[in-house]
């Protein structure tokens, strides 16, 4: 095929872009507006204006050598894009993009379908070869930049003209739907790519700021005898959300063996973001969710750092998730979705349970230490959450059976995730189990945080990710549960008042300062004001 001018090849892939990569953009836009009316004349300016808008911009990076190959990658990264927008109704953030970089390929492969590989082949595949293989007439050098300033001015003017004839509309737009510009595909991906390298790349080496170099474990003494060392079993979820837990009134009973141990659950935490790659980070660290962002998590230490800096607290880290996303660079790390570790793998995969498996031997190799164990879970992770369980724990059915969420009814989403919950119910059972044995040498206890929540299909709404002051409340609502074994609610934690403000509000910035306290260290970094269990502690 033959074009006489690169800059036409890229008008029309504008109008391609407008027409078959933005479905989510108009129908956001339609269901805020309406499509009647002269409602009607907006939406057709906007679509008008995106043209404009798209050829502007792909014009700007436009020449001999860079046009084909910008608007094939586009034409690709867009097609994913699209699919997961139409999909799941996400929106392509820069943690979204941090996010998915930091997914393994099993994870990847959970979200493969039939629908993104069509998605890919019409929208990624098909343009990008028709696009290599049109030969494009150029010009000289002097006629190529007349002809580029020109298709420049000509998109300025209208793109001026839309906006000053319908003012009022775009000022509303603009103004009072600011979140409707996150789902313009390809534009607000590549904004955030650029967002991602500014956050992310820095051109001079951080340096690892040290903190709580300072901290101790304080020891308490009672009736001549040194108190017990610690026994703590941080287990880090995954997708759990705080209503989904029958502990919390959830109608279904998705906590029949938990509901019989003296469990508090925590019914009112919420995350500091909405993504693994940014919640773990932060709620490790001794930023709150205001202050927190990438460059400082990587660049300062978390409290594993400061538990570890008093060298009397010995810490492992197991993990059946992606990885802990930097939190555990410092300490002792286990991989548990390799087989070759975790004995409990299924055709399907590797199960949490297996990360109990060794731990008495890890114990025992560390006599009369204190020793704090993260556990990171699989948990509730989506979207093929029928995966994330053993067949005998399918309790809810009918069952969504695929990816594709949006394919199931809401009780077939909500049934695969419910008994992932329930899973995650005997899983935390099993830890509580284990501790039990060592409540006669330990002060033992379980402390259970997910990282974030998930939706699962409100408002049309699945997964997670959403930037986190538009993100729905089943997103940012996170499910906890602490467990203390009977010495550690003898010498240290009522558990009666610690439930008297279960129901309080408490969010992932009290982890830092709860872990510090539950292993009683003494640190100019721990403000017992954020930790949970203070109020409740009987040797204040």
């Amino acid at each position: 095929m033959k074009i006489s001018s690169q800059y036409k090849l890229i008008f029309f892939s504008s109008i391609f872009f407008t027409l078959f990569y933005n479905f989510s953009f108009f129908k956001n836009v339609i269901n805020v507006y309406g499509f009647e009316g002269f409602n009607k004349i907006y939406i057709i300016s906007t679509i008008i204006l995106l043209i404009a808008l798209f050829t502007l911009f792909f014009t700007l990076f436009a020449s001999k050598y860079t046009s084909k190959a910008i608007l094939i990658l586009t034409f690709f990264i867009s097609a994913f894009t699209a699919y997961f927008m139409d999909s799941y109704n996400v929106v392509i953030d820069s943690e979204m993009i941090r996010n998915s970089l930091q997914t393994n390929f099993n994870e990847s492969l959970d979200l493969l379908s039939l629908k993104l590989i069509a998605y890919v082949f019409f929208l990624g595949i098909i343009p990008s070869f028709i696009i290599s293989k049109t030969n494009i007439t150029y010009n000289s050098t002097k006629k190529e930049i007349y002809k580029k300033f020109q298709t420049i001015f000509f998109s300025l003017t209208i793109i001026g003209l839309i906006l000053f004839s319908f003012s009022k509309f775009y000022t509303s737009f603009f103004r009072e739907h600011k979140p409707l510009r996150y789902s313009v595909n390809p534009i607000y991906w590549i904004y955030s790519v650029g967002n991602y390298i500014n956050k992310t790349i820095d051109s001079k080496p951080l340096d690892l700021k040290q903190i709580g170099t300072d901290a101790k474990v304080v020891e308490n003494y009672k009736h001549e005898e040194i108190e017990k060392p610690e026994l703590i079993i941080m287990v880090l979820g995954e997708a759990s959300r705080a209503n989904r837990f029958s502990l919390n009134g959830y109608e279904k009973e998705t906590n029949p063996l938990l509901k019989n141990e003296e469990v508090v659950s925590f019914s009112n935490i919420s995350s500091c973001g909405t993504s693994t790659a940014h919640s773990v980070p932060c709620m490790f660290s001794i930023f709150d969710r205001t202050q927190y962002d990438y460059k400082k998590g990587i660049s300062t230490q978390n409290v594993l750092d400061v538990l570890k800096n008093t060298k009397d607290v010995e810490i492992l880290w197991r993990d059946n998730n992606s990885d802990s996303k930097g939190v555990a660079l410092r300490v002792d790390y286990e991989d548990f979705k390799n087989p070759k570790i975790n004995t409990k793998c299924d055709e399907t995969e590797c199960r949490d349970e297996g990360m109990l498996i060794g731990l008495d031997e890890y114990i025992k190799n560390h006599p009369n230490k204190d020793i704090l164990i993260v556990l990171h879970q699989m948990g509730n992770h989506g979207p093929a959450y029928y995966k994330r369980y053993p067949k005998e724990f399918e309790k809810f059915t009918p069952v969504c059976k695929t990816n594709q969420l949006e394919n199931c009814t809401q009780e077939e989403v909500s049934n695969a995730y419910d008994n992932a919950i329930l899973y995650t119910d005997y899983f935390l059972s099993e830890v509580i189990k284990f501790l039990k044995p060592y409540s006669k040498d330990y002060e033992a206890g379980m402390f259970y945080m997910s990282d974030h929540g998930e939706s699962l299909g409100e408002n049309g709404i699945y997964l997670h990710g959403m930037p986190y002051f538009i993100a729905p409340k089943e997103q940012t609502n996170v499910a906890s549960i602490f467990w203390a074994s009977q010495s550690l609610k003898e010498e240290d934690i009522d558990i009666e008042k610690l439930k008297t403000y279960k129901d309080k509000e408490f969010s992932q910035d009290n982890l830092f300062h709860s872990l510090l306290g539950l292993f009683e260290v003494q640190s100019e970094v721990y403000n017992k004001e954020m930790d949970i269990f203070n109020d409740a502690r009987k040797n204040k």
